[in-house]
This record gives C-alpha cells, sequence and structure tokens, in this order.
C-alpha cells in the first residue's frame, strides 16, 4: 500500500533537489555578473581616479619651486613663468630665441620702439621705459611671475623689482651675452632648449673656422660712429668676443689696448685702427648726429688712406646688429653676415 506513495515521495524529493541546485547555480550566476559588473565599475573608477590623479599632477612641475642663483643673490621660481617682463636688449633676445614672448619690456636703444630685426616678433610686448630708466609702475601694472634684468643696469632698483614679482638678474652686459643667456633659460625654465641654441651657435662657429683658413690671419678692427665722438672696439664687447671665439686676428692697437672695451680716437689715430678688414657702424638715434660724424670721417683724407678702404675691405654694418642689441639673435645674424662677407657658404 505504502510502495507508490513511497516512490512518488522520492521523485518529488528529486525534482525539489534538481530544481534547489539550479535555483542555486542561477543565483551564484547572477552573483558573479554583479561582482563582474562591480570589479568593472570599480576598475573604470580607479582609472578615473587616476586619469584624475594624473591631470592634477601633471600642473606639479608648473608649481615646483626652484631657486635660481644669479648676481644679485637668489631667487625662489614657483612654476613656468607665463608673464615675463625683460629689462634689457639682450634679454629681450634671449626670450625670443627661447620662444617666449615678454609682456613688457624695455624699448631698444634704437628703433620705433624695437630693433628691425625683432620688430615683427614684439608686436603687442608694452614698452617699460628703457635699460637705464625702467618704469616701476608699469612693470607692476603688467603683474608679471618674473623679472629679468641686469646688475650693471638695475642694482639700485633691484628691491623694489623683487618687491613686484621673482628677479634675477646677470652681472654685466659687456661681451657677456652666453653667460647671460644660460641664466635666462635656466629662470624660464628652458636650460635645455637654451644649451641647445647656444650650441647651435657654436657649430656655426666652428664651421666658419674651419672653412675660413688662413683668411684667419687677416687682422680686424672695427670702428663705431657716434655722436661727436668715435670709438675702436677692442675685445671685450659683443663683436670682440664673436671674432675671439671664431679666432679672427686682431690690430697691435687691440692687443695692446689698455681699455680692452674701447679706445675713443681722433682723426690722428685712425692708422692705428687700419687693419686688413675694418668693420665700422654709426650709433644714430635720431637726430642725424651720429651720420653727420660718419661722414665726416669717411671722407677725410686719413680714413681714403687706411690700406682696408684702399683695398675695398671696409665694410658698414648694422649697429644694432653687431654691437647694441647684443643677444643671440643678433650674434647669429652677425655670423651670417661674416659668411657673406669672407665669401663663405653654409
Amino acid at each position: 500500500m505504502f510502495a507508490p506513495r513511497t516512490t512518488s515521495t522520492r521523485r518529488r524529493a528529486v525534482l525539489w533537489t534538481i530544481l534547489t541546485l539550479v535555483f542555486a547555480v542561477v543565483i551564484a550566476g547572477c552573483g558573479n555578473s554583479s561582482n563582474n559588473t562591480g570589479s568593472t565599475n570599480n576598475t573604470s573608477a580607479n582609472t578615473e581616479s587616476a586619469n584624475t590623479n594624473s591631470e592634477a599632477a601633471e600642473p606639479a612641475s608648473d608649481t615646483a619651486t626652484r631657486t635660481v642663483k644669479h648676481a644679485m643673490g637668489e631667487t625662489e621660481i614657483t612654476g613656468t613663468p607665463k608673464k615675463i617682463v625683460v629689462l634689457t636688449n639682450e634679454g629681450t633676445e634671449a626670450l625670443l630665441a627661447l620662444g617666449i614672448k615678454p609682456v613688457g619690456a624695455v624699448k631698444s636703444w634704437t628703433g620705433d620702439p624695437w630693433y628691425p630685426h625683432i620688430k615683427d616678433e614684439m608686436e603687442g610686448v608694452t614698452v617699460v621705459g628703457e635699460e637705464s630708466q625702467p618704469n616701476l609702475e608699469l612693470i607692476a601694472g603688467l603683474q608679471p611671475d618674473l623679472i629679468i634684468g641686469n646688475k650693471m643696469r638695475q642694482e639700485k632698483v633691484y628691491e623694489q623689482l623683487k618687491a613686484i614679482a621673482p628677479t634675477v638678474m646677470a652681472e654685466d652686459l659687456r661681451g657677456l651675452w652666453k653667460v647671460n643667456f644660460k641664466l635666462y633659460a635656466e629662470a624660464v625654465g628652458k636650460t635645455e632648449e637654451g644649451n641647445k641654441l647656444i650650441a647651435d651657435f657654436d657649430a656655426r662657429i666652428d664651421d666658419f673656422k674651419a672653412k675660413a683658413g688662413d683668411k684667419l690671419n687677416q687682422t680686424v678692427s672695427v670702428v663705431r660712429f657716434m655722436a661727436g665722438k668715435t670709438r675702436v672696439y677692442h675685445t671685450n664687447t659683443f663683436s670682440g668676443i664673436i671674432f675671439d671665439q671664431i679666432g679672427l686676428a686682431r690690430t697691435e692697437m687691440t692687443k695692446n689696448a689698455k681699455d680692452t672695451f674701447v679706445d675713443e680716437i681722433t682723426k690722428e689715430r685712425l692708422p692705428e685702427a687700419d687693419a686688413d678688414r675694418i668693420f665700422y657702424f654709426t650709433y644714430e638715434t635720431g637726430d642725424g648726429k651720429a651720420s653727420d660724424t660718419e661722414k665726416e670721417w669717411t671722407n677725410d683724407p686719413l680714413w681714403k688712406n687706411l690700406k682696408a678702404v684702399k683695398n675695398g675691405q671696409a665694410y658698414k654694418v648694422d649697429d644694432a646688429i653687431w654691437n647694441t642689441a647684443g643677444g643671440i639673435k643678433a650674434a647669429n645674424l652677425m655670423l651670417t653676415e661674416l659668411f657673406k662677407i669672407y665669401g663663405l657658404t653654409e
């Protein structure tokens, strides 16, 4: 009597067991699916978090503080300066060569207000006075995050300048453009780029030396006409430093000069300035006086009797590029002219 009931009961028990196992598997599957989704979401969240942290970390270099040693001490500079005021002509050229347009700069010694060779790159830059007298009020109004100057020019206003923004100053201007350039590159956080530009210039010098050969033995002299006076420039000058790096021979006047910067001469001393090649330029500020000096001297028999003049080896060159601008752009332009004058190809 009880056999059929027992069999039925067993079948039901087996059925329930199967159903329970299936249900458990489904639940487990759902659980695993849910966990997988959660794992994906967590990974995504972690990635987003990592990206967010990475994005936040990118400007970390922009918030890092570094110390730059310079002629007036040490200056802490935070991040990469974006608004720079520069207070020397050679400093302006340094920034432009490094791909930086300053927000403010002192005017060029000649030009209106910039030298022709940098005029296009300086569009929109505010003039903040002159090297010898920068306008502190204008500088402050630009709210710079870095000021670049020179002890020789702005030592007296250094305290006021550094109260406006971190200020870095080179020591001197005479013949030190490469030293100063490296300091400026460090100040703006572009040391590597700066070293590359100097290396490129030096490579051009080596190329000139290799191609010039015996022409390096031809003596060179540098004459500058100014309002009411004439100077001979020696070794401790912008052109003189470049001549020395090339290895161009100098005259006895230059080699024996007590002042390695310049000699102011009378016409009677012109024969001392004679050389195989004479390079002369005129510092004309707009009133015509320097040009008058040039005309007077170059029309004088003493000038016309110079060996370089009689041999067609007296070259009038640009004052800004050969002397006044004093920076890396001018140095490269001067070297380009020398290649042409000496009949060499680059």
